[in-house]
């Protein structure tokens, strides 16, 4: 059952279309992901179905009906950037905020869900990076919600920060909350999300779970070099089932006949020593679709 659904949704602004026609659903308990270079509209989108900003024209269906007031209790939001009152130490800004709504989580619980326990004394401008993003994570968090919208929660943190988020989001998803994550890192969308949709001016160019993308979009597997390894012009060897592409100082060849791609670059002398050979990932995916990595 789709808990949101999403449908026709446009956004335009004076010259600017930057939500285009986009349709979704969300089903009840998993983690679905809304991926797309800066500038593709993933933010709007996200933001008009947060109910923060209104659309031009579309729906926006809750458990199959309009939004009313109980969504806002019953919905918890992560953004990119909030700022903390700098006076208030993490344990009153918990209580504070779990003020505003009527059926609060357990404070304890949620202490020990985010694990907080050891700097609920500080004050917020007082800890560190990964820190506040528990701390945020814990405010989306405190009105025990059933939907929770989780924008680049990992930005910035360090690789061990980032996967206490990440054991933190499949806590609240084990429990059967539903999240909506955007995410500026591949890896974190493949370890998180059932099910993702990549937008691109405006629109949605491919959803499904990770796996069904890469079967349906996916080119083969990918051979890399150096492109030392190489005497001639490597993109002399692209043909209809050998793609050839440069990323920085290596040639990435994309084919579904490795075998017969392999026999190809012996024939034309390259030196295999330093060849790599790996399955294409939700990156080359991406690249695949937009031809932009996924910060630009």
């Amino acid at each position: 059952m789709d808990i949101m659904k999403i449908h026709n949704l446009v956004k335009q602004y004076a010259k600017v279309r930057a939500v285009d026609g986009v349709s979704f659903g969300v089903r009840q308990g998993v983690c679905f992901g809304l991926l797309g270079p800066n500038g593709a509209g993933k933010t709007t989108t996200l933001e008009i179905v947060e109910g923060i900003i209104s659309q031009t024209s579309g729906e926006v269906l809750y458990k199959g009906k309009p939004r009313t007031r109980d969504f806002a209790q019953e919905a918890g939001i992560q953004f990119q950037s909030t700022a903390l009152l700098s006076f208030l130490t993490v344990r009153e800004t918990l209580a504070t905020f779990a003020r505003l709504y009527k059926n609060p989580m357990d404070l304890d619980k949620l202490i020990e869900l985010c694990q907080m326990e050891d700097i609920l004394e500080r004050f917020n401008d007082k800890i560190s990076g990964g820190q506040k993003q528990r701390l945020l994570l814990a405010l989306a968090l405190v009105n025990d919600p059933e939907l929770v919208f989780l924008d680049e929660p990992t930005t910035g943190l360090d690789p061990q920060a980032r996967r206490n988020v990440w054991n933190i989001v499949r806590t609240i998803k084990a429990q059967g909350k539903t999240v909506v994550l955007t995410t500026h890192y591949m890896e974190e969308a493949e370890k998180l999300c059932d099910e993702i949709a990549i937008m691109d001016q405006g629109a949605i160019i491919a959803q499904g779970s990770p796996a069904d993308l890469l079967l349906e979009h996916g080119k083969g597997v990918l051979a890399s070099l150096p492109a030392s390894s190489f005497t001639i012009d490597p993109m002399t060897l692209a043909d209809k089932k050998i793609r050839v592409r440069q990323k920085g100082d290596n040639i990435q060849l994309q084919t579904k006949d490795i075998k017969g791609c392999l026999e190809k670059l012996l024939q034309a002398g390259v030196d295999l020593h330093s060849i790599t050979v790996r399955s294409p990932n939700l990156e080359d995916l991406f690249l695949d679709l937009t031809g932009r990595r996924l910060r630009e």
